[in-house]
């Protein structure tokens, strides 16, 4: 015996229960946007570092000793 359920039947289905996985793991779902959001700036730092000078080490530290 075949189980037959239409297509616009299946969409809503898989809507609610989107709908209710996201409202169960609000938290998870925030985790995770912040992590990609992280990686997203992670890599235009590295970018717009790759079009500027070199800095020494000694400069880097002395930067964060004055910013302290």
């Amino acid at each position: 015996m075949a189980i037959s359920i239409d297509e616009g039947r299946i969409k809503q289905l898989l809507k609610e229960a989107l709908v209710e996985v996201l409202e169960e793991r609000k938290d998870s779902l925030y985790e995770l946007l912040a992590a990609v959001m992280e990686d997203i700036a992670l890599v235009h730092a590295i970018q717009a570092g790759e079009n500027t000078k070199p800095v020494s080490q000694q400069e880097v530290l002395q930067l964060l000793d004055e910013s302290v």
